[in-house]
């Protein structure tokens, strides 16, 4: 297994603590709000960006999020297959670069999603959560079987492009794991979705992103789910929260429910190949005003913390 970190994609204090926690390996999104260059499909702007990360001892490992507008992708409207075909450009790029992962979803319209940024958790730390019930209510705009109709048009389309680059494209489950939210309808919701999801395509390249909580939260068996996806899981979201799909907050790595370290033993034994990284970190005391869930001291706890549990069954955490 390899420990990961989000890290910003421009140089910052938060790369030189990665590497002094040892992390080797970053993840980050390299969109053009956030590097202040092209997209990924120009090969010159990620290689800027894979660079910087070496200079500053990091192997720029993937690429988590949408790194470009994927309304049309996503809503199935015209010009979609132009950005496919841009798509497949920043495929071949991270190929061409040695960026082995695309960790990607296709929640159309509202991405990760939190009602609240201000929950109380352990010592006064802030963590963020959601109540449906504050949630905007809307007419729906799309069904889930047209939402399923575009995913299945996207994957057959990019598969091969990723799997002709040797890169692994990993799918985050839709955050909350609703079936409709802000008048959207949401397909990867459950362990049943991920089983359609994976019937699609048999390629080498289509992996999963193992986010425990969305899956806890769905309701299914967090450890019969990664004993039975086993190799298909390549990237392994490590959090916790408390509550249910439709009302729940973000806790500390261990204040949760879910026993986090028989979740790293399992890891071990069904994706040994996954890379783990913590995620949705609470914020800490002097923190406030950083991005929600992706503070630096919850990050820097929450590194230590895999490190213990990996060191206490004597998992080699590269």
């Amino acid at each position: 297994m390899k420990l990961g970190m989000m890290l910003p994609a421009r140089e910052c204090l938060q790369w030189k603590i990665a590497a002094q926690l040892g992390v080797k390996y970053a993840i980050t999104k390299a969109a053009p709000e956030i590097t202040g260059l092209s997209d990924p499909s120009d090969y010159s702007s990620l290689k800027a960006v894979r660079s910087a990360f070496a200079e500053n001892g990091l192997e720029l490992y993937g690429l988590e999020g949408d790194e470009f507008d994927m309304s049309r992708i996503k809503l199935g409207l015209d010009g979609r297959d132009e950005d496919i075909e841009k798509y497949k450009k920043m495929l071949k790029n991270m190929g061409a670069l040695g960026i082995k992962m695309l960790c990607y979803n296709f929640m159309a319209g509202v991405g990760w999603y939190r009602t609240d940024t201000d929950i109380a958790e352990r010592g006064g730390a802030m963590a963020c959560g959601f109540n449906v019930g504050k949630a905007e209510k809307t007419n729906l705009k799309i069904t889930a079987e047209k939402m399923w109709e575009n995913y299945e048009y996207f994957l057959r389309a990019v598969m091969p492009a990723a799997e002709a680059a040797g890169v692994v494209m990993c799918m985050h489950p839709d955050d909350p794991p609703i079936p409709e939210l802000c008048g959207y309808s949401r397909i990867m919701i459950n362990a049943g979705a991920y089983r359609r999801a994976m019937g699609i395509s048999d390629s080498p390249s289509h992996k999963i992103t193992f986010c425990q909580s969305c899956f806890k939260l769905a309701g299914d068996d967090v450890f019969g789910l990664i004993k039975e996806f086993g190799g298909r899981i390549h990237f392994l979201h490590f959090r916790d929260v408390i509550g249910e799909a439709y009302n729940f907050r973000e806790t500390f790595h261990d204040n949760g429910t879910t026993d986090m370290v028989k979740l790293m033993k399992y890891a071990q034994k069904y994706a040994p190949e996954c890379i783990v990284r913590a995620d949705h970190t609470p914020t800490m005391a002097g923190e406030e005003g950083s991005e929600t869930g992706y503070a630096v001291l919850g990050n820097v706890f929450a590194a230590g913390y895999i490190r213990g549990i990996a060191e206490a069954l004597k998992i080699e955490l590269e």
